[in-house]
């Protein structure tokens, strides 16, 4: 019995490809420079067969040729582009392959275990690429000799070590994954130079400010304050007298005495009769104190001088007038007893300075009073010496004298007169005559004695009319040293009345009383201030070595 042989099913092909089945067999291709340059792979067009291969119509396509079929539509699928598969081409060509299109000098590539887009084979490629072209021939023969010499076999690669781009991917996809790896690089970038900063700030910022805090909050010791206000007042409340003193307020008629007497206690001279009086120096010296804060025992008085201007602080308000005194010690009953010196230092200050100011008013004073009572008691004696000299009473006397002429003066005209009337007689009684002309005669003598006696200076003295007129300027003299005399006293009451008002008082408003808790230090604000200056100096110097980089680099 005859056994009919099953139909078979055969796949015609249409386009046939070049009998490239054998590897070993390499075919020398010629260069296809239009498609090596063009961008997209050339697949449309059946290749041209060459010359000497079979073209067999109608024939069952093998196996082999299925899988080359498959194979380039895998190709096609990982999305490669015309820059890959250009260098594929090349590269195909330097093999001496003839690849019938660019996803074919890929697939021909790997059949040879080389990869296209290995960087080694890129390289290679590049350096041969010269030479290559100057003599085609040549490379190509060269690359048929090579060929026999070089034996690339495909190799199973395990999944975690393939090198081969990915055929699940699409160009969006690696285009994305790329773009998170150069975002992961950022990433880590940014990490690195995050970690750099941080490092850096915890060693110039960060750590000096944990040591500060470290030394205020455990090492340092503790300072107690005393607080204390005076204001110095004047004696009428309002300043120098006038209209303009008494619009002013007592804070500015005193503003003066009160920025003299802050000077005073800031100064060295306190400091100085404070250590002697109490012993400033002693008490910083103590070993108990911190070595920042405490004073050497055989420091110097400029050394002494900066730490009680550290503890020692004053301020004045001038719109209230009041000085504010803040006296910081180890022991908060030191710094009372600091405070109450110093309060002690400033009256004697202030009376001093007030001192000074009254008998510069009064001084000018008591001097024109002193002259005017001189003045005054040498018109005395000057007058109480004319006295002496001459009549005690020149004008009485002078006065009995005129008295007297005139009574003279009287009696000779009466005997005149008697004499006339005697003369005018027919004939006049002689006897009568010449009793009346003897006793005119002794009334003129007598006349001219009286007056001469007014005169004309007798027994070697002076008259009595030069001697009455010395003692009337005598006496005019002495009448004007007690006009001057009146005057300097009033003077004086005004001058001391004036220094009364120039007078100042310390008023201590605030007394000094010992604190019971520690003032300094103020641990948390001082580290805060050191963690910002810290800062300052670390953002300076960073800018300005980041501004010297940028000058260099340009």
């Amino acid at each position: 019995m005859t056994t009919k042989p099953k139909a078979r099913k055969f796949r015609i092909r249409r386009n046939p490809a070049p009998q490239q089945a054998d590897a070993t067999a390499p075919f020398v291709a010629p260069v296809d420079t239009a498609a090596a340059q063009s961008p997209a792979p050339q697949t449309d067009t059946p290749p041209t067969p060459q010359a000497g291969a079979e073209i067999h119509h109608g024939q069952v396509t093998s196996a082999r040729e299925m899988n080359s079929a498959q194979t380039i539509d895998e190709i096609r699928k990982e999305g490669l582009t015309g820059r890959q598969l250009r260098m594929a081409r090349r590269m195909a060509q330097k093999h001496g392959l003839a690849p019938t299109s660019d996803f074919d000098a890929v697939r021909l590539l790997r059949v040879r275990g080389i990869d296209p887009f290995q960087r080694a084979n890129i390289l290679e490629l590049v350096a041969t690429d010269g030479r290559a072209q100057a003599n085609p021939g040549d490379a190509v023969a060269e690359g048929a000799v090579g060929s026999d010499h070089r034996v690339q076999l495909p190799q199973t690669m395990p999944m975690a070590r393939q090198t081969l781009p990915s055929t699940d991917l699409s160009p969006a996809d690696r285009r994305a994954e790329e773009i998170m790896a150069i975002q992961r690089d950022i990433s880590r970038r940014r990490r690195r130079k995050l970690m750099l900063l941080m490092s850096r700030l915890m060693a110039f910022v960060m750590l000096p400010t944990i040591v500060v805090g470290y030394y205020f909050y455990a090492i340092a010791t503790p300072m107690y304050s005393t607080k204390s206000a005076f204001l110095i007042l004047s004696a009428d409340g309002g300043g120098s007298g006038g209209r303009l003193g008494g619009l002013l307020p007592s804070q500015f008629a005193t503003g003066q005495d009160a920025i003299a007497t802050q000077e005073y206690l800031q100064s060295k001279d306190a400091m100085l009769r404070l250590d002697a009086d109490v012993g400033f120096r002693a008490h910083f010296s103590q070993p108990w104190i911190d070595a920042l804060q405490r004073l050497e025992p055989d420091a110097s008085n400029e050394s002494a001088y900066s730490l009680y201007k550290k503890y020692v602080k004053l301020g004045y308000d001038p719109t209230e007038g009041v000085i504010r005194m803040e006296v910081s010690t180890a022991d908060p009953a030191v710094s009372a007893e600091f405070s109450e010196h110093l309060i002690a230092y400033a009256e004697e200050r202030v009376d001093e300075l007030s001192q000074e100011k009254r008998q510069d008013a009064v001084k000018t004073a008591i001097e024109s009073l002193d002259q005017a009572k001189a003045d005054r008691r040498s018109a005395q004696q000057m007058l109480v010496s004319l006295q002496e000299g001459s009549i005690l009473d020149p004008e009485g006397e002078i006065a009995g004298i005129r008295s007297l002429i005139s009574t003279v003066e009287l009696q000779l005209q009466e005997k005149q007169l008697a004499l006339n009337v005697q003369l005018n007689n027919a004939r006049p009684n002689r006897a009568k005559v010449e009793a009346l002309e003897s006793e005119i005669e002794i009334l003129q003598s007598e006349l001219a004695r009286q007056k001469a006696r007014l005169t004309q200076a007798t027994d070697g003295g002076s008259s009595l009319a030069s001697k009455t007129a010395a003692i009337q300027m005598a006496q005019a003299d002495l009448a004007t040293a007690d006009l001057v005399l009146q005057s300097a006293l009033e003077a004086k009451r005004q001058s001391e009345i004036e220094a009364n008002k120039q007078v100042r008082y310390l008023t201590v408003s605030v007394r000094p009383l010992p604190s019971q808790d520690a003032s300094y230090p103020r641990a948390f604000e001082n580290t805060i201030l050191a963690f910002l200056i810290f800062s300052g100096i670390y953002l300076m110097i960073s800018l300005t070595a980041s501004v010297l980089r940028e000058q260099v680099s340009s």
